[in-house]
């Protein structure tokens, strides 16, 4: 997966479509991700006992890694992901397709 917890991206495709926001959560194995203020959605939750009231819990539901795009922090602009090797030729860096910088 090209993307992290903490990048800021842009929703490429959906609803919510040209919004950007933050990951908050990386979903592996459903290969989705949880963008801040993207994909609002309510729970109704039923009252527990008597005398309280019901709810309506707001939170944001997950998206598919393929409907969003990184946004880069030194360009600033939506840009796919390459890898290359670092300078130690041990690692891996993230950089950018446009600007040719380091993500991380």
């Amino acid at each position: 997966m090209k993307v992290k917890k903490g990048d800021n991206v842009l929703v490429i495709s959906g609803k919510d479509r040209g919004k950007k926001g933050k990951i908050t959560q990386v979903l592996l194995s459903n290969n989705k991700v949880i963008v801040e203020g993207v994909n609002k959605t309510y729970r109704h939750v039923k009252p527990k006992r008597e005398g309280e009231k019901g709810q309506k819990i707001e939170f944001f539901a997950p998206v598919s890694v393929s409907n969003v795009i990184l946004v880069c922090p030194k360009c600033n602009q939506p840009a796919r992901i390459g890898r290359k090797l670092g300078k130690d030729n041990k690692t891996k860096q993230r950089i950018c397709r446009k600007c040719q910088e380091a993500v991380d």
